[in-house]
């Protein structure tokens, strides 16, 4: 019998889901090779299938996305128990991802930030005879595997082509798996992947941190030696260092290494560490053109970091 595989999408932009598109020609052997008994966003799938299923009987489910709302919370339980293997598939399932930064805020702030005054969304309403029942918003947002057992994780915002393939061929070949709770990724710092990792500084050189619109940007040199935020040092390998490639710095959406308890704290200790500044006034003067540092250090570990979210004012 084919594998059953199951795909899911809860709070996240769907850009995991397109990445399995941009498999493009390879994806017509997988579905030959698979049975997808479950993709809501590309075939029609109702939840009273999965619920009849034999628990255990899909052998893979990607569940993407952090869990928001009580229905993602209901769905990520679902899955897990019909799934053998639930793996969280991206930046946002892994660690919260863009969805996380919602920590940050109290949800009462956002319901008033997004309708003031007006209606807002009920968790009950009744017409034409008829009740619907709309998902409450969590307090706070979580990762899968603060909610769920996750098997494995595929990082990135979204998983690259790369990543996708070998995590298929993996789970799906038969071959020997890695140890439960693994990242598919490599276990080092992305810089070891960057074609700028010759120029990359030993000492502390850079006198100011800059944003990228701020500077000519040299093709060839480190993008950290160049004063421009790029968070390499901190993130784990596996995305070809394609954001260094194209001219632009690391964002450190695939996570960090194993060693690392903390990514924010760690970005933030690896970019002080190119800076030369040695007084509290130099630091605060190298550092005032970062707008954003929640967002800059903590862009998609908020809600799996040891802050996690805002607190009690």
């Amino acid at each position: 019998m084919k594998p059953k595989i199951a795909f899911y999408w809860c709070a996240a932009c769907g850009g995991c889901e397109e990445c399995i598109l941009d498999l493009a020609e390879e994806i017509l052997p997988l579905v030959e090779t698979v049975d997808i008994v479950f993709w809501p966003v590309a075939v029609d799938f109702k939840e009273k299938d999965i619920a009849a299923m034999p628990d255990g009987s899909i052998d893979v489910c990607f569940l993407n996305g952090s869990i928001r709302t009580t229905h993602q919370q209901e769905m990520a339980h679902l899955l897990r128990a019909k799934a053998k293997a639930l793996l969280a598939f991206g930046a946002c399932a892994q660690m919260g991802g863009i969805p996380g930064l919602a920590n940050l805020y109290h949800t009462e702030g956002i319901m008033e930030a997004s309708y003031g005054n007006g209606p807002r969304p009920q968790g009950e309403y009744k017409a034409n005879g008829y009740t619907l029942h709309l998902p409450r918003l969590f307090e706070t947002v979580l990762p899968a595997d603060r909610v769920v057992p996750v098997d494995y994780y595929v990082p990135g915002c979204p998983p690259t082509i790369k990543v996708i393939r070998a995590a298929l061929r993996m789970l799906l070949s038969g071959e020997e798996r890695p140890p439960l709770g693994s990242v598919l990724s490599p276990n080092y710092a992305l810089c070891e992947e960057c074609p700028r990792r010759a120029t990359k500084p030993d000492a502390a050189i850079v006198e100011r941190i800059r944003r990228v619109h701020q500077v000519e940007i040299d093709q060839q040199t480190c993008l950290l030696a160049q004063g421009i935020m790029c968070l390499g040092p901190a993130t784990r390998a596996g995305c070809e260092a394609r954001c260094p490639a194209g001219n632009m710095p690391c964002t450190g959406c695939f996570s960090a290494t194993g060693r690392v308890l903390d990514f924010g704290a760690k970005a933030l200790s690896a970019v002080a560490t190119a800076v030369s500044a040695n007084d509290e006034d130099a630091v605060d003067r190298a550092l005032e053109d970062v707008a954003d540092p929640a967002g800059t250090f903590y862009r998609y570990t908020m809600a799996g970091s040891f802050l996690e979210r805002k607190g009690e004012e």
